[in-house]
């Protein structure tokens, strides 16, 4: 198994794009618009997270905090695939800091353990333990008795 996660890390390692960029929009506590060097803008979702949505509880909450991060910084897009919306999903780094990582860690995010797979074996570990961790402190969205994760309220939205 380890020699499993070896090769498959360093494949997407190998295929991993690059884009450097400034952060000039979000949209809410998970996707970016990133311009480049050639004033091209980018939508990016960062990977191994799902936020609130902008109507549940923490949604406006999520979005600033990642706002805090990024914002009219100067970061780093680690991707290497685009979702189904054509946004490129990749690590999003602001002074070598995971923002996505940060999301988790302050309780705005989700570990979204459905898409782990496209996530270095590193980054799952990381991402795991601290969505544990913010649980245990009841850090953010963590305080309410049960959030419903972003997955569950979409389906709700489209089954009504």
């Amino acid at each position: 198994m380890l020699v499993f996660a070896i090769a498959w890390f360093s494949a997407t390692a190998a295929s991993a794009a690059r884009l450097e960029g400034k952060v000039v929009g979000l949209s809410d506590g998970d996707t970016v618009t990133v311009l480049d060097a050639s004033r091209t803008a980018h939508k990016v979702r960062l990977a191994g997270i799902d936020a609130p949505e902008k109507s549940q509880p923490f949604g406006h909450r999520a979005k600033r905090h990642l706002a805090d991060l990024v914002l009219r910084k100067q970061v780093v897009v680690e991707w290497s695939t685009h979702d189904r919306y054509g946004r490129m999903v990749g690590k999003v780094l602001v002074q070598q800091q995971d923002a996505g990582l940060a999301q988790v860690s302050a309780g705005m995010a989700w570990h979204y353990k459905a898409y782990q797979r496209d996530q270095s074996p590193e980054d799952q570990t990381a991402y795991a333990a601290a969505e544990d961790a913010a649980r245990r402190t009841r850090t953010g969205l963590w305080r309410a008795p049960a959030p419903t994760t972003p997955w569950d309220f979409r389906h709700a939205r489209r089954a009504d």
